[in-house]
């Protein structure tokens, strides 16, 4: 047994090794940043008829050279209204160039300045937001209708200009516009809930830690919230009315998870809150560490009913609560490197079993997925983020 734990690892770092190695050679593998965005202000509202969003984001940056006059952001599916300079109001002028939009500034700007670009626009995005209708059972809606979005690996720039690239990182602050009777649930603190006078209403969230575009997130929909506490960390699942049960069902080992990550890794929870939310037409993705907001798919959380089921939602749960520290607070310089963030999430799916239930169950977990992998003959597919 010594020997094929031994074997394991040489052939693990060996692995690892070459990888490496293989990706510090392939410079087309990463991008040449000219910029470091410091802070997004993302202002969303939608028509769900027409399946379009209205957007209004500010993208706050500095130079990373001097004689800085231009500006390259990811960008498409945008109509834009104007990009202006915020600060003065300015028109800037600015080209679609393929899957990008280029800003010509009034001037040269250095590494010291912080320069302010606002956008409005409008979008029909092909990715990156999805609008799910309402589920209906003899013409009454048993789930409502719902707008979710799923950035990893380059869909955010479909919504919001940006640089949609894991190796810059960036705060980010989102205003959420949804109907009155509607939750909006978006990365980080949530400040304040405003009231508007046409009956809608704008959630304003506020993330101060600095992270990769495709972690920004929102789900819009009817949803009961569940709320409890992990240390001073604020917990909450969001379900749908008559779900309220799976709370305990899927979600009832999460503060064992936190608990059990914080020991292993020596690092507490770095983050300012935790929430999981179930959504609707998911099934492509299973699950996704949005950052301090976990989205993942009601069937793959409803199987968690049945006892064939349990240990799967359980791994799923801890899975996304382990990229939190390997994925959200670590992340990959590229997407070559993402194996690195699921293979460390993989792993601690198995660390939590052994903490939680013991040896046998962690051999039992590395086994599995080992049969599987080789099964495949191929690396194996993770059905969640």
């Amino acid at each position: 047994m010594k020997f094929k734990f031994l074997l394991f690892f040489l052939l693990f770092f060996a692995l690892l090794f070459t990888t490496l190695h293989a990706q510090n050679s392939r410079p087309d593998l990463n991008r040449v940043r000219t910029y470091d965005v410091q802070h997004y202000i993302i202002r969303v509202s939608f028509d769900r008829n027409a399946k379009r969003i209205f957007g209004d984001t500010t993208v706050q940056l500095k130079p990373l050279a001097a004689n800085f006059k231009q500006v390259e952001l990811d960008s498409e599916d945008m109509v834009y209204d104007s990009v202006k300079l915020e600060t003065t109001g300015a028109d800037l002028k600015y080209q679609i160039v393929g899957k990008k939009i280029r800003i010509t500034l009034d001037r040269a700007y250095a590494p010291t300045d912080l320069i302010a670009i606002r956008f409005k626009y409008t979008s029909r995005p092909r990715r990156g937001i999805y609008f799910v209708p309402a589920e209906r059972s003899r013409n009454e809606i048993t789930r409502a209708a719902q707008i979710w979005t799923q950035g990893e690996p380059e869909y955010a720039h479909h919504w919001f200009p940006s640089y949609d690239f894991p190796d810059d990182k960036a705060t980010t602050e989102q205003f959420i516009t949804v109907e009155k009777d509607e939750t909006a649930i978006g990365n980080g603190e949530l400040l304040e809930t405003i009231e508007n006078s046409d009956g809608t209403q704008t959630f304003h969230y506020r993330m101060p830690v600095r992270h990769s575009v495709y972690l920004v997130s929102f789900v819009v929909g009817k949803y009961v919230k569940i709320k409890d506490k992990y240390k001073n960390i604020p917990l909450g699942i969001y379900l749908y009315s008559s779900k309220e049960n799976f709370a305990e069902t899927a979600f009832g080992r999460t503060k064992d998870m936190f608990r059990i990550f914080e020991d292993l890794t020596k690092i507490d929870y770095p983050f300012n809150k935790y929430d999981q939310t179930i959504v609707a037409n998911y099934d492509e993705f299973a699950a996704m560490e949005n950052i301090t907001a976990t989205t993942l798919s009601d069937k793959e959380v409803f199987f968690a009913e049945f006892d064939f089921g349990k240990k799967q939602v359980e791994d799923i749960v801890a899975h996304e609560l382990a990229h939190s520290w390997f994925g959200n607070l670590v992340t990959c310089r590229n997407w070559a490197e993402l194996w690195l963030n699921e293979g460390f999430a993989t792993f601690m799916e198995a660390a939590y079993r052994e903490k939680m239930y013991g040896r046998e169950e962690y051999i039992e977990k590395i086994r599995n997925d080992v049969e599987i992998h080789f099964a495949e003959g191929k690396p194996k597919r993770l059905r969640h983020g």
